[in-house]
């Protein structure tokens, strides 16, 4: 069982020693990463997902529960504890559905009934784009295959820690996908360029050239500011479905919608 993961300092893109002593998380605890295209945000989490021990080009080393974790862990693909999306996350099955989802619970022993209606009622909370039991994994959108892929994840998958990596850009209800998941008792990672996800975790990590140069913590100032973005992005989504749907976007409706 994964109470908590912590991360220990490496090496910047320069070779110099990150300037923090350890980020720990706990079971139910979310981060997210942030900096510039080129910081270091993906590798990060990818130190994360190989559970590193100063093999990879960063050379940190990430503990499971305070000790280094055990090879079954890190080697074999049954045990892995980490679950990872990213924006090219694809599905190359020739499944639909509902096949993909059944093959996942017998292979992790769910015989749950209704596991699999209620992973795909939980992606369809994700996206504007209906996913329905028949349809195949191989023509889902980008934005169905992730909200697919979180759900999944978050319902069948057994992967205590959870990585996202920039889902916003998948055309998937972020704000939904935040709230749902902070009860889960997961640990859940971000890598985001959005700040509604950013201002949303526990903790943010800020990258810059290759490194982790500040950590902060949630703070009450922080959770009023996101409820007023969230707001505000909401309203942008009303247009962006409008816009999809074919409507035509005046200005009248923009005064409407923003006040």
């Amino acid at each position: 069982m994964i109470q908590e993961i912590m991360v220990l300092p490496g090496r910047d893109k320069t070779g110099g020693l990150e300037n923090f002593s350890g980020i720990t998380l706990k079971a139910g605890e979310t981060l997210s990463i942030v900096g510039p295209t080129g910081s270091g945000k993906t590798a990060f989490i990818t130190d994360i997902e190989l559970l590193a021990q100063g093999d990879t080009s960063t050379r940190r080393h990430v503990l499971i529960n305070g000790g280094e974790p055990p090879e079954e862990l890190r080697y074999n693909p049954a045990m892995k504890p980490i679950a990872m999306i990213t924006q090219n996350t694809k599905c190359f099955t020739d499944l639909t559905a509902e096949e993909f989802l059944e093959i996942h619970a017998r292979a992790r022993r769910i015989n749950e009934r209704g596991i699999i209606d209620k992973t795909i009622e939980l992606a369809n909370k994700f996206t504007g784009e209906r996913i329905r039991k028949e349809t195949k994994v191989t023509i889902l959108s980008g934005g169905q295959t992730r909200s697919l892929m979180i759900a999944d994840a978050l319902l069948i998958g057994a992967a205590p820690i959870i990585l996202l990596d920039e889902i916003e850009n998948a055309g998937i209800f972020k704000q939904e996908v935040v709230r749902l998941i902070q009860n889960t008792g997961k640990i859940v990672i971000f890598v985001t360029h959005d700040p509604v996800i950013a201002l949303l975790t526990q903790k943010r990590v800020i990258m810059s050239n290759g490194a982790v140069r500040k950590v902060i913590d949630q703070n009450e100032s922080e959770v009023r500011a996101a409820q007023n973005l969230i707001e505000l992005d909401k309203r942008v989504g009303i247009i962006r479905e409008k816009i999809r749907a074919g409507d035509i976007i005046t200005k009248e409706l923009i005064s409407v919608n923003f006040g």
